[in-house]
């Protein structure tokens, strides 16, 4: 199930970039960070199945701060690496203190929408 809403985060996050022109400023310029640290999650539960939430949001804001963290290193490896299409998508081009918040945010919501989606069913009275 978590395969599915990766590729509606995946599919969301590049529409956001690709059609950023036509959508609201705000959006526009922060979605698409918001929707990475998302797909970070979703990720970091389908590798870890079963994992608490609270370990899963956890782990995925490490990696994405992490992440962000790198781009204050400079090496022409990975610039060069950077510089490609999907290079700049996963590993991002310059470090943003915004893109922290966007993160956290994106973290945020992806724990809401576990949340929602798969709450625990409450135990039915009576047997």
């Amino acid at each position: 199930m978590y395969s599915r809403v990766l590729l509606v985060t995946i599919a969301l996050g590049l529409g956001s970039r690709r059609f950023g022109a036509v959508l609201p400023t705000l959006v526009a310029q922060y979605a698409g960070d918001v929707l990475w640290a998302t797909m970070v999650f979703w990720l970091c539960a389908i590798a870890a199945p079963g994992a608490a939430r609270r370990r899963l949001a956890a782990a995925a804001l490490a990696i994405a701060w992490a992440v962000e963290c790198s781009q204050l290193y400079r090496a022409p490896w990975l610039d060069a690496l950077r510089a490609t299409t999907l290079g700049a998508l996963a590993l991002g081009q310059g470090f943003l203190w915004s893109d922290l918040l966007c993160y956290t945010g994106g973290v945020v919501l992806a724990v809401a929408v576990d949340l929602v989606l798969w709450r625990p069913t409450p135990p039915t009275r009576g047997g």
